[in-house]
């Protein structure tokens, strides 16, 4: 993990994958993640923290970064996984498309530049 995110931020990120999954294109899990970054194609990356083993999505932050795509971190990846409409846990999500979501996705990426400063 790279940074610790605020709460309130990891709580309006998973309500934007939400939101973006009924209304946008979310893509779930480390595969799919790691392709739409190196397409360019994803808006912002959700990782859990409580993956194991770590190395399974230890490489996404570093691609991001490559890319200048926004990430962060969520506590765990159950949530994750019920936020973007599955049953079962997810290391990590990508917002390709928000829809709906737009707006909770700008407060995301203002959130994350705030981090940054």
């Amino acid at each position: 993990m790279r940074f610790d995110t605020p709460k309130e931020l990891a709580e309006t990120a998973l309500e934007a994958v939400k939101q973006a999954r009924m209304s946008g294109k979310v893509r779930r899990g480390a595969n799919e993640v790691t392709k739409v970054v190196e397409r360019g194609q994803a808006k912002l990356v959700i990782i859990a923290e409580d993956v194991e083993p770590p190395e399974v999505v230890a490489h996404i932050p570093l691609l991001c970064e490559e890319r200048k795509i926004p990430y962060l971190y969520v506590p765990s990846k159950e949530e994750l996984g019920k936020a973007s409409g599955i049953d079962v846990q997810a290391a990590s999500i990508a917002i390709v498309d928000p829809g709906e979501a737009k707006q909770l996705l700008d407060q995301v990426l203002e959130g994350l530049k705030k981090l940054a400063s």
